[in-house]
């Protein structure tokens, strides 16, 4: 905990801390901070005239973090197929600046999804969550559902989690089940739970086990879900969710 939150005139009070981060009431904020509820710097706080220095002291309730700096901005976005993962592509090819303009402050995507893949992005410029979250090393899960050609049987969907051979090296999922499958047309719709960063690792690995992709969509991204959010929309997350990527940057990269 730093100086700052010893009462005195330096810093904010936590509970307005609390309040301007939109948490709850400066009322409630109070309560719970006498509850025991709330930590600065990993240490329980239970005197109402702690202050915190925003700029540097990291604070959670319940365990789950709190973002204090209102400068940083965090957006979903449901990708469109066609479009690449680059703020200018220079090929010409639509680019994810139809979908920044909307936010004045210039923001990033977290790494990256085939320009013929579609589902969640997050959109940040928050540089330091955007590391933890996009950064091999730290295996952030994914979750894609990928519709392929033929009939996927359980056998495969068991050889997709034990080990598939790639050239870049045996991957194995995380978790995979069959959601559907259609003799009559061809294809099967599979889900696939992996947190390895390779290029294009879903394509390569259905590919490699008999069934190309059709179509692949990415449905989660660590705690973020896609949910109803229509394709080529954009929102930004709510309290709860910023909560749970900072929650998890922070546990990842303390």
């Amino acid at each position: 905990m730093s100086e700052t939150t010893e009462p005195g005139t330096e810093g904010v009070r936590l509970q307005k801390a609390l309040a301007n981060a939109g948490v709850a009431s400066r009322r409630v904020a109070e309560q719970m901070i006498v509850d025991g509820r709330v930590r600065v710097n990993g240490q329980a706080v239970t005197e109402l005239g702690s202050r915190v220095d925003p700029d540097t002291d990291l604070i959670d309730v319940d365990g789950v973090a709190v973002q204090l700096d209102q400068s940083k901005r965090y957006v979903m976005l449901n990708k469109p197929r066609g479009v690449v993962s680059s703020l200018k592509d220079d090929r010409g090819r639509p680019d994810l600046r139809t979908f920044t303009a909307a936010w004045p402050e210039r923001l990033y995507n977290v790494g990256r999804l085939d320009a013929d893949t579609s589902g969640l992005l997050v959109l940040t410029n928050d540089g330091a969550l955007a590391h933890v979250l996009a950064h091999p090393s730290f295996g952030v899960t994914k979750v894609y559902v990928a519709k392929v050609e033929g009939r996927v049987t359980a056998q495969t969907i068991a050889r997709l989690t034990r080990r598939v051979e790639l050239d870049d090296g045996p991957i194995a999922a995380d978790k995979a089940r069959l959601l559907s499958s259609s003799p009559s047309e061809g294809e099967s719709l599979v889900e696939l739970t992996l947190h390895s960063g390779r290029n294009r690792i879903v394509r390569r690995m259905m590919a490699e086990v008999g069934h190309p992709v059709v179509e692949l969509v990415r449905r989660q991204f660590g705690p973020l879900h896609l949910g109803t959010l229509a394709v080529g929309q954009a929102r930004e997350l709510t309290t709860v969710e910023r909560g749970a990527l900072l929650t998890l940057s922070r546990q990842e990269n303390p």
